[in-house]
């Protein structure tokens, strides 16, 4: 026979002993005891009230970024988890392929080892990460997340998808030096290493249903509690201050 909860009554009891058995402790049950002075609240002092509100950003950093995936299409179910991931990062490989010239073009090495995808993502030494499932946009279907190394270098790309309108669409899409991935909700947050020691960075992206886009909602500097310095800074291609292999165990995975 399966355990059942205590009742209303027997938690109240439980309460109840608790509380005395702390007022017993303290030695003096019943008498009030100061908690000592109570810092004076201080508002938000406002700075340079002169200066005239900017109506427009001084810098272009992507804050929304979708755009159709060509050349791959999707089921008339508009399953998200019947698209082949590697034909996603093949082809936007080939939509960049004349963006970047050199030996330092991010996706020259990625390129090479696309041959190795065969058996799909995650599987020998194929480039693309395993993907992840989740509803994300809150339509009631799967969207999917991707990540993928920028060979050479030690950047990492993640890439979010959904269907709209029976077409693949990119709605996130960032860069950098990663120390973890994770999906929280109908959030993506990415973990990056920090030139300062003991901290990291950390990023929130959350779908916004008028931009149709994830935005990233939260750009935060945290402690970590290691105070190892990180020889290579976070960067990324599309922001100012910076932002896999790893991810939620609570997502879903295909």
């Amino acid at each position: 026979m399966p355990a059942r909860r205590p009742g209303r009554a027997a938690r109240r009891a439980a309460v109840l002993a608790l509380l005395l058995a702390t007022a017993a402790g303290c030695g003096d049950a019943g008498e009030l005891e100061g908690a000592g002075a109570t810092p004076t609240a201080v508002g938000p002092a406002r700075l340079w009230p002169e200066l005239t509100p900017a109506s427009s950003p001084a810098f272009e950093i992507g804050e929304v970024n979708t755009e159709p995936v060509k050349g791959v299409t999707v089921p008339h179910d508009d399953d998200i988890r019947k698209v082949d991931p590697v034909r996603i990062v093949r082809a936007e490989i080939a939509a960049h392929a004349g963006d970047y010239d050199g030996d330092k073009a991010p996706y020259r090495d990625t390129a090479r080892r696309m041959a190795d995808c065969r058996k799909g993502p995650g599987h020998g030494r194929c480039p693309v990460l395993r993907p992840y499932y989740r509803d994300l946009t809150g339509d009631g279907r799967d969207d999917l997340t991707l990540g993928f190394p920028l060979l050479p270098g030690k950047t990492t790309a993640v890439r979010v998808y959904t269907v709209e309108k029976h077409r693949l669409m990119q709605v996130m899409a960032w860069e950098d030096a990663l120390s973890g991935v994770e999906l929280a909700g109908r959030s993506l947050v990415i973990r990056s290493p920090s030139e300062v020691a003991g901290y990291e960075y950390r990023l929130q992206w959350t779908w916004d249903r008028e931009e149709r886009a994830m935005l990233l909602t939260h750009d935060e500097m945290l402690r970590t509690g290691s105070r190892k310095h990180s020889r290579h800074p976070s960067a990324s291609s599309s922001a100012s201050s910076s932002a896999s292999p790893s991810a939620s165990p609570s997502a879903s995975a295909g």
